[in-house]
């Protein structure tokens, strides 16, 4: 293994002893030369990688400024240095704007001084040199970075697009998603309300994402998670020393929105003190950070949202209610996960996918037996929980199939609770055993095809069947259209 290379450093010195000094005191740290005049150091400098360069001020025939001029013009990535035993303001002078000099060292110099200011000499080469490549490679990669920029960007427009949330044909989120679209043209603030874990700042994501500001920033904060000051502080900033612990200026979420799009989560849990605060920002379009003498201009757009009734707030006056008819423009409603169950499946095993992508892995698609579990679960945590359910079967599946097992217990009893009416049809019908499954299985299909209005490949879908399967039942059990 090849030794780590020393920093290169050059003396130049026409007094032998003072080279020797130095020589001494540098060796151990680093990668010595020595020149007793300028001649002999350009040489080296030709011929050998220098970092730094010592230089003596008063040597005969050609000065130290007058030489690290030369350097400063033929070799400019060295950091130059003059060492003197004179103090002339006129050579420092010369040194700094001529030669352009790191340092200048006075004699008699001490060892442990000069080997800091030569240590620092080469990292500030190091830097020099690091920021050249940067720039060199910048130069040469903005045009792949900026198409890798451009490209991003459409890939976060795609994901958070209302056309970008799970959803059935036929599930009452589609009603909504075309409402967001719409009413997201608008320079108007929305309501967003609706159970935890439904989606809401997904929405408010698309709403902007559909907006003229769509490209401007976007800023979130959950006004339930901190206290009043606190609160202040994100959304309004705040200056130095305004209160105990204010260390430094901040700059609110506020202004860090400005010409885009502020989503307030949780707004029904702020206090009323707050409220008044939030109104008059909304009404006057300013804010003023906690310690400053004036307020500052804002052009914000204000999406909020809530899974408290604000109404019933507003008329119990915990809510003050210019204030809500501030935030709520327009109202959107999002329905929980049990009142689209046919959007169930599709959201579990479109995560499924992610998860299985990020793991470098694939599962296979989940069994009816799976589906009519989560399907049957009533997901009191709406996606949110669904989501960590399928984590949880990724974490305890053995393969590539995610089996019921692998279930949380509560869902697996929702499942099994599910079945039960079925089976108490089953014990209704007459015949033999064979004869009233297979009445029982007509039943389930012809009441599949009548929700999914005949479409057979949804129906085939829900039913774990093929559609060539599914025209085998319809014949077999002599099923039509009525």
């Amino acid at each position: 293994m090849n030794a780590r290379r020393l920093p290169t450093v050059l003396v130049v010195d026409d007094e032998i002893r003072s080279l020797e000094s130095l020589r001494r005191s540098l060796d151990e740290d680093f990668e010595v030369f020595t020149a007793e005049n300028a001649e002999l150091a350009a040489a080296i400098l030709a011929r050998e990688w220098i970092q730094v360069v010592l230089c003596d001020q008063r040597m005969p025939g050609v000065s130290g400024v007058e030489f690290l001029k030369r350097v400063r013009g033929e070799w400019p990535e060295c950091i130059r240095i003059i060492i003197s035993g004179y103090t002339d303001s006129e050579d420092i002078i010369a040194g700094i704007n001529e030669a352009g000099i790191y340092q200048y060292v006075l004699k008699p110099w001490q060892p442990e001084q000069l080997l800091l200011t030569l240590r620092g000499a080469v990292e500030l080469q190091r830097l020099h040199s690091e920021n050249q490549r940067l720039s060199v490679e910048l130069r040469e990669a903005t045009p792949a970075l900026r198409d890798r920029v451009a490209d991003k960007r459409q890939v976060l427009r795609r994901r958070q697009n209302a056309d970008a949330l799970v959803r059935a044909a036929d599930s009452p989120m589609n009603g909504l998603c075309a409402l967001v679209e719409k009413v997201a043209r608008y320079d108007i603030p929305v309501l967003l309300t609706g159970e935890s874990g439904t989606g809401k700042e997904l929405l408010a994501r698309a709403l902007h994402r559909h907006s003229p500001r769509s490209e401007e920033p976007f800023v979130v904060e959950n006004c339930g998670a901190l206290p009043d000051q606190l609160l202040e502080s994100e959304l309004f900033g705040h200056k130095r020393g305004a209160f105990t612990g204010a260390v430094e200026d901040r700059v609110g979420l506020f202004r860090q929105a400005d010409h885009g799009t502020i989503f307030l989560d949780e707004i029904g849990e702020t206090s009323p003190a707050f409220q008044v605060k939030l109104l008059r920002v909304l009404q006057e379009g300013e804010v003023r950070p906690l310690g400053a003498p004036r307020p500052l201009a804002i052009d914000v757009r204000t999406v909020t949202a809530t899974n408290r009734d604000l109404e019933a707030e507003v008329a119990a006056g915990r809510f003050r209610q210019d204030l809500f008819y501030r935030l709520a423009a327009v109202t959107i409603a999002v329905p929980p996960l049990r009142e689209r169950p046919m959007d169930i499946p599709l959201i579990a095993e479109s995560y499924a996918a992610e998860v299985a992508r990020s793991l470098g892995t694939r599962f296979e698609p989940l069994s009816p037996e799976v589906q009519a579990c989560l399907t049957a679960y009533r997901w009191p945590g709406n996606v949110r929980e669904l989501r960590n359910e399928i984590l949880r079967m990724v974490a305890l599946a053995d393969g590539s199939a995610l089996r019921a097992a692998d279930l949380s217990p509560r869902v697996l009893r929702a499942g099994a609770e599910e079945q039960e009416p079925a089976l108490a049809l089953l014990a209704g019908l007459d015949g033999d055993l064979r004869t009233r499954l297979e009445a029982l299985e007509a039943r389930i299909v012809k009441e599949t095809l009548v929700r999914h209005r005949w479409n057979k490949t949804r129906a085939a879908g829900e039913l774990g069947l093929s559609r060539v399967g599914l025209r085998s039942k319809l014949a077999r059990y002599g099923l039509e259209r009525d």
